[in-house]
């Protein structure tokens, strides 16, 4: 019996919050993604995306004030 994946949560488009800034490493202050996951983003299906969602938001990003 195969079980139905559950659905991805909703989340916006990008964790960008327009605090772009990678001053003394290669990960954003703002969102928490490395400069590739930036990069790369658009080429992202759901799932990779998902990955770095997960990840960021347990490191606590999005960061809007810091």
């Amino acid at each position: 019996m195969s079980q139905t994946p559950s659905p991805l949560p909703e989340r916006p488009d990008t964790p960008c919050v327009a605090v772009c800034s990678t001053t003394f490493d290669d990960v954003c202050r703002g969102c928490g993604r490395t400069v590739d996951e930036v990069a790369q983003w658009v080429f992202m299906n759901p799932a990779e995306r998902e990955v770095v969602w997960q990840r960021i938001l347990a490191q606590g990003y999005p960061r809007r004030n810091y």
